[in-house]
């Protein structure tokens, strides 16, 4: 859980808040999420996707299409004696991170916005939230 602000160096990396170290252990994973961000996760619930992903029909398009989605930018990281994590290239051009980002605890992992994305995502969504709330009690929540 929780909303953090940091900057990525120029190396790429960019510090992982104590709290979600804590939580994802001493090596993680991180690949394309969904909205243009990054998701990370935590090694065994890494691997509960990763079978979920490998149970999806091979037959479908769009069964390959999510699987390559996620696979292919996937990798396993670890941070270094700071708190800090490096971003590979190719996640940080997809995420459109630059300098500033913004870390979020969401469920069962964490996600890594550029700053000015997450701003723009949040000023879209923030006004429908009651709306959405309203759809999600037909899924009993």
């Amino acid at each position: 859980m929780g909303e953090y602000a940091h900057t990525i160096d120029a190396k790429g990396r960019v510090i992982l808040p104590a709290d979600f170290r804590s939580e994802l252990g001493e090596s993680f994973v991180i690949t394309k999420g969904l909205d243009s961000c990054l998701f990370v996760y935590e090694q065994a619930e890494w691997d509960a996707l990763s079978e979920k992903l490998r149970q999806l029909p091979l037959a479908k398009p769009e069964a390959r299409a999510f699987v390559r989605f996620f696979f292919s930018g996937a990798r396993t990281l670890e941070c270094d004696k700071q708190g800090r994590f490096l971003v590979p290239g190719t996640l940080r051009s997809y995420a459109g991170l630059k300098k500033d980002v913004v870390l979020i605890g969401v469920s069962n992992r964490v996600e890594l916005w550029d700053k000015a994305a997450w701003e723009k995502y949040n000023d879209e969504v923030n006004p429908m939230v009651t709306e959405i709330a309203a759809q999600l009690t037909d899924l009993g929540i």
